[in-house]
C-alpha cells in the first residue's frame, strides 16, 4: 500500500474506533489517522498472533484489522490516562 493509502485507510479506521470508543469529540482528523495507522500495526501483531493476517491491503479485512487494533489503542491510551 502507498502512503496515501495508508493515510486514508489510517484516516477511516481511526474515526471508527473513535466513535466506537466514544472519543470522537475530543479527537481531531490528525489525531484519527494516527490513531488508524497505529492501530493497524497492533491489529497486524494481535490477528497474526492468533494466527491470521494483518494488514493485507485497502480492503474490508484490513479495515476491520486496523480499526480493533485502533480501539485496542485507544483503550490502552484510556487506561494510562486514569
Amino acid at each position: 500500500m502507498g502512503i496515501c493509502s495508508w493515510l486514508v485507510l489510517g484516516g477511516i479506521a481511526g474515526w471508527l474506533a473513535s466513535i466506537i470508543k466514544g472519543t470522537n469529540a475530543r479527537m481531531g482528523m490528525f489525531a484519527n489517522i494516527v490513531a488508524g495507522i497505529v492501530g493497524a500495526m497492533v491489529g497486524g501483531w494481535v490477528f497474526s498472533f492468533f494466527g491470521g493476517s494483518g494488514v493485507t491491503g485497502f480492503n474490508l479485512y484490513s479495515l476491520l484489522v486496523a480499526t480493533v487494533g485502533a480501539v485496542i489503542l485507544l483503550s490502552l491510551l484510556q487506561i494510562i490516562r486514569k
